[in-house]
Order: structure tokens, then C-alpha cells, then sequence
């Protein structure tokens, strides 16, 4: 193994009926009154919501409805939530829903923490994040693993730029699991997180770094158990083994353990957030959609690794490196494609881009060339524009 520090604080209580603890969490990390933050209102008609809040109350604790968060969580709705939140007198953030739930309980927490100082100072680390407001989480979906990560991401819709946070700061104190919970979601949402799941741990996979075989062997058994669950969930999204193994392996794709003592890649995160800030494209169609494009563009800078990708993880037995290569990126495709995932930009809902459209994006991706995506293989904004290039057909 390679050198690292690894920190993951986040309580987890996981299993059914989980969501009943709640209310003693809240008050075991110190909440009195609480913001809780959630989404388009999925949550109130399951009943989720009112279930929460009767814990809340019969524990004594205050709470304040903040709905309304959308896919791509917006910067204004973090900053309206914070004014929300200082008028109530918040003193824990709670975040019932997905990532965009979870990452704009986290934006409201550090402006709430901080009054007066712009929310996008804080979130381009203008300004210094030394404080926050304590987050927990009641989970619906697998995908983002925002859950247990110190990432989160915001988009300024009035400039069109999709920006992530890494800080411990991010780290929230509990996360609540309960995989009955994702049992009423879009199939659309379950098989975006399978995506998003998958993204998070192949984005530290494949790295140039040696020596971590523990490390590799964690990442390349959780896609594995991905893969399988996945198209369970497909079938039958209430079938519980299934989407408990999704549920545990979105939190562990993205708390750090799938890449110990490795460099991260996260090209396709970088490039797809671009997608997603110009056309509000789902996060996880974004990460499919230009996949193909950017490992068929950068495998051959070591197509071994790519290769013990396939035969680990795929069961290719190829012996060719390259060959071996090609085909686990073909199986990976293949198995988006088997859960009606886009695999290319013509097959997003704003379809083949023009050229200028793949230019800006290629520029924005990197600050106009005065930076590099990735790690894997450096792409300057002329690769960017490259793999969006070849992405961008039906």
C-alpha cells in the first residue's frame, strides 16, 4: 500500500425502519431547531416527511420545512436557504433525499455558519471555510454518496458553472439508510445512481499508481456487486438484498476507501458537469453519456490497467492487453445500454451539439486551457474537446 490518510466520521444506521432513529441522532449531535432540506415534494407523499417530522416533534425539537431542491442543485436556492435558516434560527441542517439534497444542506450549513459572506466565495474558496452548522442525512436514493464524502457541488445558474467543494467541513455527522426507502423512486433516478456508483469508484481506479492491492481489490469487488444488484434492481427495484447492496455500495464508492493511496482521476466527472451546467443534464446520464468517448481516447496511455479492469471486474479472459482493454470498455457500454442509459451526447435530451457548443464546453472545463483535467492522462481543453467530439453522435 501507498501512503494516505483516510478520515470518515459519519455515523451510519443502517437497515429497516432506520429512518425512526432520526430524531435521537439530531439530538445526540447537538440539533434543537432544524432546517430540514428536501426536494420536489416525493418525500411529503410517501410520507417520509411527516414520519420525520412526528419524531422531531415528540422529541421537542423545532424544525423548518426548506423544499424545493432540483437535480443540479442550484446556488440560489443554497442562498435562499441560508437567509431561511439564519431568520429560524437553525442549528443543525437536516437533508432528506439525494445528493442534490444532501449537497445543498451542506452549501446552506456553511453560509448559515458564516453570515454575510457570499455562499460562492465560500463554495471558489475565495473566502476561507473554518466553520460550519452540523448535517445529517435521511437517504432515498444510492447514487451521489454525498452521504460520506467531503465533496459536494452547486451550480450558478447565473453564470452557468457547476463547481464542487472538497472540505472536511462537508463531512455530515449521521446518515440515516434505509433501502425501502428507494423502493418508489423513477426507475430513471435508480439507474442514474447505478451510474453515478459505478463513476465513483472507476474515476480512482484508474490511476498510473502501483502497490495497492487491497485498495483494488475493494473498488473492483464493489463494481462487481454493482453490476450484479444493479440489474436486479432493474428487474425489481422493492427486491431488498438488491437495493441494500446499492444503497451501502453508493456510500462506499464515494467515502474515500475505493482509491487509498492513489491519484484521482475524475475526467469524466469534470467533463460531465459541463453537460450538466449548460443543458441541466441528470448527473449520472451525464457520466455515461461521455464515458466510452473518454476511455477509448486515454486507455491506451496503460492499457494494462484498463485490461485487469476487464478481467477483474468483467471476467474478460483475453490475454492481449489491448484487446482485453477494448473489451471491458465494450462490456461496460453494454451494460448502460442495458439499463437504457445514454452512451453518447445524441442520445441526451438536447441531442448532437454544435460545434460551438463543444468548444465552450471544452474551455469552461479548462478555465480556457490554463488548467488540466485528470490525472490518468492530462487532457488540455483541445482532449476535452476532443472526447466531446467523439461523443457527440447518436
Amino acid at each position: 500500500m501507498q501512503e494516505f490518510i483516510y478520515y470518515a466520521p459519519t455515523e451510519v444506521v443502517f437497515g429497516k425502519d432506520a429512518e425512526k432513529k432520526t430524531a435521537a441522532e439530531v439530538r445526540k449531535w447537538g440539533g434543537s431547531r432544524v432546517l430540514l432540506v428536501y426536494g420536489s415534494g416525493s418525500v411529503k407523499k410517501s410520507g417520509l416527511l411527516d414520519t420525520i417530522e412526528g419524531e422531531l416533534a415528540d422529541a421537542g425539537i423545532a424544525f423548518k420545512e426548506w423544499g424545493g431542491v432540483k437535480p443540479n442543485p442550484r446556488l440560489s436556492f443554497a442562498e435562499a436557504g441560508v437567509e431561511a435558516a439564519v431568520s429560524f434560527g437553525a442549528d443543525f441542517i437536516l437533508a432528506v433525499g439525494g445528493g442534490s439534497s444532501i449537497d445543498t444542506a451542506k452549501g446552506i450549513a456553511h453560509g448559515t455558519a458564516n453570515p454575510g459572506t457570499a455562499l460562492w466565495d465560500i463554495w471558489t474558496q475565495k473566502v476561507p471555510l473554518t466553520k460550519s452548522l452540523p448535517v445529517g442525512v435521511v437517504l432515498t436514493i444510492a447514487a451521489a454518496g454525498s452521504e460520506m464524502s467531503d465533496s459536494a457541488v452547486l451550480t450558478n445558474e447565473a453564470i452557468g458553472r457547476k463547481q464542487g467543494l472538497s472540505t472536511d467541513f462537508n463531512r455530515v455527522k449521521f446518515a440515516v439508510m434505509n433501502p425501502e426507502l428507494t423502493y418508489t423512486l423513477p426507475k430513471y433516478q435508480v439507474t442514474c445512481g447505478i451510474v453515478d456508483i459505478m463513476m465513483h469508484t472507476l474515476d480512482r481506479y484508474f490511476t498510473h499508481t502501483k502497490g495497492n492491492r487491497m485498495t483494488d481489490e475493494i473498488a473492483e469487488a464493489l463494481l462487481r456487486t454493482v453490476i450484479e444488484n444493479g440489474r436486479k434492481a432493474w428487474g425489481d427495484q422493492t427486491d431488498y438484498e438488491a437495493m441494500s447492496e446499492l444503497m451501502w455500495c453508493s456510500s462506499l464508492s464515494h467515502n474515500g476507501i475505493t482509491g487509498l493511496g492513489a491519484e484521482k482521476d475524475f475526467a469524466p466527472h469534470k467533463i460531465g458537469h459541463e453537460l450538466s451546467a449548460k443543458y441541466d443534464v441528470a448527473h449520472g446520464a451525464s457520466l455515461s453519456a461521455v464515458w466510452e468517448a473518454w476511455a477509448e481516447y486515454v486507455y491506451m496511455e496503460e492499457p494494462a490497467r484498463f485490461a485487469q479492469y476487464a478481467r477483474k471486474v468483467w471476467g474478460v479472459q483475453e490475454d492481449d492487453d489491448v484487446e482485453a482493454a477494448k473489451e471491458g470498455i465494450r462490456r461496460t457500454v453494454g451494460y448502460f445500454k442495458s439499463l437504457n442509459m445514454p452512451v453518447c451526447l445524441g442520445e441526451l435530451d438536447a441531442g448532437v451539439l454544435a460545434e460551438d457548443a463543444l468548444v465552450d464546453m471544452a474551455e469552461r472545463a479548462t478555465g480556457k486551457d490554463t488548467f488540466c483535467v485528470a490525472k490518468f492522462k492530462e487532457l488540455h481543453q483541445g482532449d476535452v474537446y476532443e472526447i466531446l467530439r467523439r461523443a457527440n453522435h447518436m
